[in-house]
């Protein structure tokens, strides 16, 4: 089984630059700023960041009561802090992007109620989980407002790209615009669950995970400078099959050592990280059955039916502990929420870009220079690089085993690339494409028939317009 057991010495590429003085107060703009997980964590990161005293912090989002709540708890955990931090809030994306030097976009146009929709109606059709789909269409519509409103209204500012498709997503905004984007996935600590089940001191860990978002491989694991891969193996061989038989996971997302990751790693020789092994094999999500055979109880990892409602009920209970909590004027909101800083990259990025604070970071961006060989320059590769004032560096990495590019990498920018070309040029024959190639699809007709039921459903009318111009 192959494994790259040395890390390779890496050299910096060439990265984007900076123009911040230290200590600069900043206008950092967050947009979907409603998003209870995502928002709760950004503001504990902003306040407890000493650099970034003096800054105006803006909320943006087209929820205007979740948008009043986030900012109101922002503003009384800042004065319970003492966090010199001014906060605004507005519905107009461009009265928030006026003046700003950074921009972190965490939305989802459609949210999570119209994805249920899109999967109960393509389980109709006999695809199970929302196998079947018309792309991303909604949320590149607003990725690429956002990144060509910056370019009009804040060109230098660099926008933070948080929110899903990040793979496409980046690719399609660093081609088309001439915006700074960074994007940013948090599925590559699934290295630091590796740790937590084999005993090991993350500290002392050594790992880089290359690759593109939600298809990263484990091409180094040092622990005390040796190759950590033998206690992986170990563990596999005396310990695996007790854990999964017994394992019951706490969270929807606890798949990183799960039957399913582990056939991966087996198959092709390094393991996958994060989120990963989610969509790494057909085989693995055929039915709910299935999910929980290589994923383990009780809800088959976070693409089924059992987890979502989960997930949903998880976000919603933290927005009504939000609304609890303000409306209690004698509650601590520090107390509720915690007074230490979370592990997401944003606000350290951020440090690091205006004040120097140089660190490594897991970042999309285009493959400029070659970071990763066996992918083109301009395709959005998720990479360590190193961050400071002089701007990104990503770091040379260890090149993948060819057998990954041709099993993982390359199935997946391809049909990045036929989402990609699909929406640019309105081709409603490239969405037909995608679902036929789905392992789920027994027949043409049934393509053909869920493809048109997607296109004339509620809230997808913007869609059947814009591919409807094509001829069928």
């Amino acid at each position: 089984m192959h494994r790259a057991g040395g890390a390779a010495k890496a050299r910096q590429l060439t990265g984007e630059k900076g123009s911040f003085a230290v200590g600069k107060g900043l206008k950092i703009t967050v947009i979907g700023a409603g998003s209870a997980q995502f928002s709760l964590g950004l503001v504990k990161d902003l306040c407890l960041t000493e650099n970034l005293k003096g800054s105006l912090v803006s909320f943006m989002d087209i929820d205007a009561q979740r948008l009043e709540n986030i900012a109101a708890l922002a503003e009384r955990y800042s004065r319970e802090l003492g966090a010199d931090l001014r906060f605004e809030k507005t519905t107009s994306r461009q009265e928030a992007l006026r003046g700003a030097d950074f921009v972190i976009n965490t939305a989802d146009a459609k949210g999570h109620y119209h994805a249920r929709a899109v999967r109960d109606l393509t389980a109709r059709h006999g695809y199970y989980y929302g196998a079947a789909g018309i792309g991303s269409f909604y949320n590149f519509e607003l990725m690429l407002a956002v990144a060509r409103d910056m370019e009009a209204i804040c060109p230098e500012a660099w926008l933070i790209q948080s929110g899903n498709p990040v793979f496409d997503g980046t690719t399609l905004m660093t081609r088309q615009t001439k915006t700074k984007v960074i994007g940013l996935c948090h599925g590559h600590y699934g290295y630091l669950h590796i740790c937590q089940v084999l005993g090991l001191e993350p500290a002392k860990v050594k790992w880089q995970a290359p690759g593109v978002n939600h298809a990263i491989w484990l091409t180094h694991f040092l622990y005390e400078g040796a190759n950590a891969y033998p206690r992986l193996d170990r563990w596999i061989a005396e310990q695996g099959p007790e854990y999964w038989e017994t394992h019951v996971a706490s969270r929807t997302h606890d798949i990183q050592m799960s039957r399913g990751t582990i056939r991966m790693y087996q198959l092709y020789g390094l393991m996958p990280i994060g989120d990963t092994p989610r969509q790494a094999a057909w085989w693995t999500n055929t039915d709910i059955e299935t999910k929980k055979r290589w994923f383990g109880e009780p809800w088959g990892g976070p693409d089924t039916e059992l987890a979502r409602p989960v997930h949903v009920q998880g976000l919603e209970h933290k927005l009504a502990q939000i609304a609890a909590t303000l409306k209690d004027q004698d509650a601590k909101v520090a107390d509720v929420f915690g007074r230490t800083k979370t592990r997401e990259q944003q606000v350290p990025i951020i440090d690091a870009l205006a004040n120097g604070v140089g660190g490594m970071f897991q970042v999309n961006v285009p493959n400029k220079g070659g970071a990763l060989e066996g992918i083109d320059q301009d395709v959005a590769v998720e990479v360590q690089a190193y961050i400071d004032q002089t701007g990104v560096h990503p770091l040379r990495m260890t090149p993948l085993p060819r057998k990954i590019l041709l099993g993982q990498i390359e199935p997946k920018v391809n049909a990045m690339e036929r989402g990609l070309l699909a929406y640019l040029t309105g081709d409603k024959q490239l969405l037909l494409h995608n679902i036929l190639d789905n392992h789920q699809t027994r027949s043409y007709d049934q393509a053909c028939a869920v493809l048109e039921d997607l296109l004339a459903m509620p809230g997808h009318e913007q869609a059947a317009a814009h591919y409807g111009a094509r001829k069928k």
